[in-house]
């Protein structure tokens, strides 16, 4: 009985869809609050940081994403 209930979660889980929306992160271009120098992040670098710009596709902040 457990064996079956284990095949049928499992053949489940393998067969399911991706969650819809699943994608990477987006990146943003962040500058200094000090420096004013510019780096390109998908995460928040700390205080000492402002978003700048974006969202982008890649890392470099050169291909735009579609905001949502």
């Amino acid at each position: 009985m457990m064996k079956n209930t284990l095949a049928i979660l499992l053949g489940l889980a393998l067969t399911s869809p991706a969650p819809a929306g699943a994608g990477p992160a987006p990146w943003y271009q962040l500058r200094s609050k000090s420096t004013g120098s510019l780096v390109c992040s998908q995460t928040p670098l700390g205080h000492g940081w402002e978003r700048f710009d974006g969202p982008y596709r890649d890392a470099r902040c050169e291909k735009r994403r579609a905001a949502k």
